[in-house]
């Protein structure tokens, strides 16, 4: 089996409201691609900021900016008019979590995917809140991330864990990188990583962004395996035809370090199916 569970049914950009694209019509594209590409398991996970509950969460000015649709409409939509597993994609904001919980509690997911996109209030990713703008060395930041993530595990609010090394998004040559090893940093994260369970999203998004890399980083994945926490493979795609981007690469990378097994997740049970 093969799954792709980070799946967005629209792009980032402005412009793409809820009713252009949460739609049947649309859902049919991905899961033709799906279908074209050996993928079993599809699941959605729009981002939480795109919905006005969570607002209840946190007011960063990109979430007050995006945060248009209602949230449980987005839930009705996927489960009564397609065939798509339920997920979101929720961050973790530290001192937040219990808001975060409660949202995600209240409604009948299959799987919460957590990230981590901010570092207060600057973003990993987004050159508009870039916080590499805010004067820290790349070591604090790197420091601040991996402490977060471990804390994202520990929550026990979340099924799969994210690109889990966002940080290096922008990889070498357009933003600072740390000197140390950069199993110093994976390190932070990593008892809490274990202790929890979470499943551990093997990303090929990472491929489409400046670092050019799989997220996460092989000896980061290494490390990930002998904690013994499984596997989940996604490709964060935000239109059809990124469903199961450079998957190859990515079953290379999981048969290297004797990965056979995939995470599968309904109303958020998991269980492990052969990867095939």
């Amino acid at each position: 089996m093969l799954t792709d569970y980070h799946v967005h049914l629209r792009p980032d950009e402005p412009g793409t409201p809820a009713e252009r694209h949460f739609t049947a019509e649309n859902a049919e594209r991905y899961r033709e691609v799906a279908a074209e590409r050996g993928i079993e398991e599809l699941g959605v996970a729009e981002h939480v900021y795109r919905f006005t509950a969570a607002l209840d969460v946190w007011q960063h000015p990109l979430w007050v900016q995006s945060a248009q649709d209602d949230l449980d409409r987005y839930c009705d939509f996927v489960r009564d008019e397609t065939d798509l597993k339920l997920g979101i994609e929720a961050d973790f904001v530290p001192g937040r979590e219990e808001r975060m919980r409660e949202l995600l509690e209240e409604r009948d997911f299959d799987f919460v995917v957590g990230s981590i996109h901010f570092l207060a209030e600057g973003a990993l990713d987004y050159d508009k809140y870039d916080v590499w703008n805010s004067g820290r060395s790349a070591d604090h930041i790197w420091r601040t991330y991996f402490t977060w993530l471990g804390e994202l595990a520990a929550t026990g609010m979340y099924d799969i864990l994210a690109h889990p090394d966002l940080v290096k998004h922008w990889g070498r040559e357009q933003r600072p990188w740390p000197e140390k090893d950069l199993r110093f940093y994976y390190d932070l994260a990593m008892e809490q990583i274990a202790e929890s369970g979470i499943a551990i999203e093997v990303s090929t998004a990472g491929l489409r962004k400046p670092v050019g890399e799989i997220y996460p980083d092989a000896a980061f994945l290494e490390m990930i395996v002998d904690a013994g926490n499984p596997i989940a493979l996604s490709s964060d795609a935000h239109t059809p035809d990124q469903l199961g981007y450079e998957y190859d690469k990515a079953l290379e990378l999981l048969d290297a370090v004797g990965i056979t097994e995939l995470a599968v997740f309904d109303r958020r049970a998991r269980r492990l199916e052969p990867i095939g």
